[in-house]
């Protein structure tokens, strides 16, 4: 499992799930050391999204989700806390947590609702599409052994509406995050010159990833697309011989029991169609925003760097007051190597998630399939073996 040592500006983890702390020589040393070690998992915080409920203003519509969530740790004040969040408030979270761990990967929400598609914004379907993701986005977190103990995930967790509204005030101003973008931008245009090549890889990796991701979501969403036509098609397709059966009196038997097929085809096309647009779409779109998410990261890592770099350019062309820029380089010299090991202990986490949670819906869509072809093949041979016998027993194919 994966431990951690944080300084003394952020509380050191204790957590029988995941972590145990290990004494550093010096603050000036690794910020923050990761290692693996074999440990059972002990879930101490369980969380739930559920009961959506709609609410309607003089200036905005807007759903909230109950947030129920129990738990054994010791800072909370409860066992059990309750409260209501709508979407806005897990887009506080999700940015306070990137602050707070700008090179850990965190778990990506699903995308607000764009414009063209308002029309559909709160139907049934997308309020439950959505509760899940949020649901799967609060786990993962509470699943993390370093952002599960974010002051801010507590704050979401436990506070109420106002305390929250409170907090988010708080929050990094306008000029602060204008100067975040800023920053982002120039090492962008500068480029960072003394990248690790391990890190070059994980830039290459993940341009590979998200093209591929994307290509494999397009295409799913298509399937669906096709078959869901597909099966709307056969929903009028089997009326259709239970119709002519009644003008046919010679044909009544196996025009209905083609309709009885077509119908109970029609059912199992209709399961695994729900199974494709509740298991596997989900997963592989989640994995599309967690591509976006991983260049973010990398992108974030390189800023850090390119910051180093600048000031060690600076301290080679003797500009500058030496001693004070000597110690600047120190602490990003740190920082530098607390980012790089975090990314690198969360990059190995990621991809064994990553790989467990694609192979199993890989492997669950291998098993809805057989089973929908099964059913099906089942289905239409009852109806040759039940019709060839009559065949065979009609005395008019004698003549």
């Amino acid at each position: 499992m994966l431990s951690a040592v944080r300084t003394s500006e952020d509380t050191t983890l204790t957590d029988g799930n995941s972590f145990s702390p290990v004494v550093l020589a010096s603050p000036s040393s690794v910020i923050s050391q990761y290692k693996f070690e074999e440990e059972p998992e002990i879930k101490d915080i369980f969380i739930t999204v559920d009961d959506p409920e709609s609410h309607i203003t003089a200036i905005e519509t807007f759903i909230t989700y109950r947030i129920a969530t129990k738990t054994t740790r010791s800072e909370f004040d409860s066992s059990e806390f309750e409260v209501r969040r709508r979407y806005q408030d897990f887009l506080w979270l999700k940015s306070r947590l990137e602050d707070a761990h700008p090179t850990l990967i965190i778990p990506p929400l699903p995308e607000k609702f764009s414009v063209k598609g308002m029309v559909e914004r709160f139907n049934d379907d997308f309020i439950e599409t959505r509760r899940k993701a949020l649901h799967k986005f609060l786990n993962r977190i509470a699943d993390h052994p370093t952002l599960t103990f974010n002051d801010d995930f507590k704050i979401f967790l436990t506070a109420q509406a106002w305390e929250l509204a409170s907090c988010k005030k708080q929050g990094p101003g306008l000029f602060s995050r204008m100067g975040q973008i800023i920053n982002a931008v120039a090492s962008s245009v500068r480029g960072v010159k003394n990248r690790p090549d391990e890190f070059t890889e994980l830039v290459e990796y993940v341009d590979v990833f998200s093209q591929k991701l994307n290509l494999l979501d397009k295409i799913t969403q298509r399937i669906y697309k096709e078959e869901k036509d597909y099966y709307e098609s056969m929903k009028e397709y089997g009326p259709i011989y239970t119709l002519w059966s009644a003008s046919e009196e010679e044909l009544v038997d196996p025009l209905k029991g083609v309709a009885g097929c077509i119908d109970r085809c029609c059912k199992a096309t209709d399961t695994l169609n729900s199974k494709l647009s509740g298991d596997l779409i989900p997963i592989i779109h989640e994995y599309v925003l967690y591509s976006e998410t991983l260049s973010g990261v990398l992108k974030r890592r390189d800023q850090i760097q390119a910051e180093l770099d600048t000031k060690v350019e600076a301290l080679n062309n003797k500009k500058v007051d030496r001693e004070a820029l000597k110690e600047e380089i120190e602490k990003l010299e740190d920082k530098v190597e607390c980012a790089n090991n975090a990314l690198k202990a969360d990059w190995d986490r990621w991809k064994e998630n990553t790989q467990l949670d694609l192979k199993g819906a890989f492997i669950n869509m291998a098993d809805s399939r057989i089973s929908h072809y099964e059913e099906c093949l089942s289905t239409w041979e009852a109806f040759l073996s039940s019709h060839m016998c009559d065949l065979q027993l009609d005395p008019k194919q004698d003549d």
